[in-house]
């Protein structure tokens, strides 16, 4: 019996029963012959078989840009392609930044260019002006700049303009009332020039008079080359303040001691009657 029984199981195919292992469950066999023909079809074209464990990456994805250390060549000329197109004095940390680098080495390789460009006696001048450095043309060029730029056209100041910006710059922050006081005419028309070409700027309001103070701007440090206010050379030392001023103008009229040395005055101007 036992014997038929064996041969009735290797007659099923099942050899694995025979030697006394579990058969396999059902379906088993079908899935099996699925995935060796699964195998067959990858071995003779493997690219053609889809990975499930990659990550889609999206179309729209862009890679980051990380700044590589540069060599002193490649550094200089990464600083100068910046600088070339900035609008406004670029600092020092921008720059260091931008370039994944310390400030001490962008420091020291813009003041060796700026020194190279001076000495060879270059078109452009590299500058530290305001908070920033920046590329300039020199100025003994400009009247050839101005032929391109400006087709020739004046663009230099008056100069009751260039008077009235002096004031600004070492009165500020300063009322138009103060400004006409120190220039002795008025100053309406020029103040609005000097606003239109952004030399100066409204800064606030006079606590005791409430009128409109105006202070020079960053433009006006870069144009005459200066880092800083404190840079302006000084003024003579007994001319008097715009207070001062301000308290002579009020009371010449009315200070008998000027009424007393007007009147001699008036006499020795006097070549006598004919009596």
């Amino acid at each position: 019996m036992a014997v038929a029984v064996a041969a009735t199981v290797a007659a099923d195919g099942s050899a694995a029963a025979a030697a006394g292992l579990e058969a396999p469950a059902e379906g088993t066999a079908d899935r099996s012959a699925e995935a060796f023909n699964a195998s067959d079809a990858g071995d003779a074209s493997a690219e053609n078989v889809p990975t499930h464990d990659a990550t889609p990456v999206a179309d729209n994805t862009v890679s980051e840009f990380t700044p590589e250390f540069l060599e002193d060549a490649e550094f200089r000329s990464a600083l100068e392609a910046m600088l070339l197109v900035v609008d406004a004095p670029a600092p020092v940390e921008q720059l260091a930044a931008a370039l994944d680098d310390t400030t001490e080495r962008v420091e020291g390789v813009l003041r060796e260019l700026s020194a190279e460009l001076s000495a060879r006696g270059s078109g452009i001048d590299l500058r530290f002006v305001g908070d920033g450095w920046r590329f300039y043309t020199r100025s003994e060029y400009a009247p050839y700049v101005e032929r391109v730029l400006l087709d020739g056209a004046r663009t230099k100041l008056t100069r009751a303009a260039l008077e009235t910006l002096a004031v600004v710059a070492y009165r500020q922050p300063v009322t138009r009332t103060r400004v006409s006081a120190v220039r002795g005419v008025n100053v309406d028309g020029v103040m609005r020039t000097l606003l239109a070409r952004g030399l100066i700027a409204e800064a606030g309001v006079d606590p005791e008079t409430n009128g409109t103070t105006y202070s020079t701007t960053e433009l006006f440090l870069e144009r005459i080359g200066l880092a800083s206010l404190t840079d302006l050379p000084p003024l003579a030392p007994l001319l008097p303040g715009v207070d001062l001023i301000d308290e002579i103008n009020e009371s010449l009229d009315t200070d008998p001691r000027y009424t007393k040395l007007k009147k001699p005055a008036e006499a020795d101007l006097d070549l006598g009657s004919e009596d």
